[in-house]
């Protein structure tokens, strides 16, 4: 069910501007991303035709928009435990598990971290809708550490706005099979949906878009690499993609080719690898200017007491 259709006329001022930025200015109280999603689902058309968020308006054009309708939220706050790393009046730092996924979704209708935050009282921003209340961006279900959560929505617009503008910057640690011939590197590939399997993402896709990710090894572990990771983009499952592409999949990673612990010859090392339970991919530091304040912030999160016992046995 959606809400009544709005049909906007593309004024002069504003031809050659694309249709996202276009809906941007006219609807402020919505993030670019929501409105991008609303694209990408076809509730946006340009004289009755779909359109991508690049489309470029011509004074004169008639832009119909259908919102869908709020359902109730439906989320029953949950008393999970949090790791805050940081908190003032418009912005939380946390520190996600892995195995915690951001938000509901399908098959995820409880135990998120937003049924975390929710169940810790306090404010939200809303842009996102009730489902995705303070959430900025994500992180997956397996990878843990920094994440930024919106309390305000005015926090919430200039974080999105940073993320668009690359000026947040976000270090991964991940630990990747085989040792790499190069010390450090830049991958760029384009990324996009697997043309035969729709759950994975990939850089041989037909209409990918352009994904850029820096690397560099800080760690020789025998057989391994542990290594930090930049990625100057955003895209869905990046990291993972493009390691994968390098020939170097992370550890734990069964999408992407990561789970190869029973070729392992050592018994030790290979029930380590078995018993590792979790993607080799951990968000490290995170470093940014505070969306109202302005002030410089850096934060860090160690690894998790099961990555380091992981490289603990792979040296033994």
């Amino acid at each position: 069910m959606t809400a009544p259709t709005e049909s906007l006329v593309v004024p002069s001022e504003s031809s050659g501007s694309r249709i996202d930025r276009f809906l941007a200015l006219r609807y402020p109280e919505r993030s670019r991303s929501a409105l991008q999603r609303l694209i990408g689902d076809g509730l946006v058309t340009l004289g009755g035709e779909r359109v991508r968020s690049s489309t470029v308006l011509r004074a004169g054009d008639r832009i119909d928009v259908r919102f869908p309708a709020e359902a109730p939220a439906g989320l029953e706050p949950e008393t999970i435990p949090l790791v805050i790393v940081h908190e003032d009046a418009d912005l939380l730092v946390v520190d996600k598990p892995s195995g915690m996924v951001v938000h509901p979704g399908a098959g995820d209708e409880k135990g998120t971290l937003v049924h975390a935050l929710l169940g810790r009282g306090g404010p939200l921003s809303t842009i996102g809708g009730p489902k995705r209340a303070g959430i900025v961006h994500r992180l997956d279900r397996g990878t843990s550490g920094l994440l930024l959560v919106a309390k305000t929505d005015r926090a919430h617009r200039a974080l999105a706005a940073a993320f668009e503008g690359r000026e947040v910057e976000k270090t991964y640690q991940a630990l990747v099979w085989g040792r790499l011939k190069r010390t450090e590197g830049t991958i760029e590939g384009a990324i996009g949906r697997d043309r035969t399997n729709r759950l994975k993402m990939s850089v041989r896709a037909p209409r990918g878009r352009a994904a850029t990710s820096r690397w560099r090894v800080i760690d020789d572990v025998p057989g391994f690499s542990r290594l930090e990771v930049r990625p100057e983009t955003g895209r869905t499952h990046q990291i993972r993609v493009h390691l994968q592409a390098l020939g170097h999949p992370i550890v734990g990673d069964d999408r992407y080719g990561g789970v190869g612990w029973r070729g392992v010859p050592d018994p030790r090392r290979r029930l380590a690898l078995r018993a590792f339970g979790r993607l080799a991919l951990h968000a490290w530091r995170l470093a940014l200017r505070h969306p109202v304040t302005g002030e410089s912030l850096r934060f860090e999160s160690p690894l998790p007491e099961e990555f380091a016992t992981l490289l603990e046995a792979l040296r033994a």
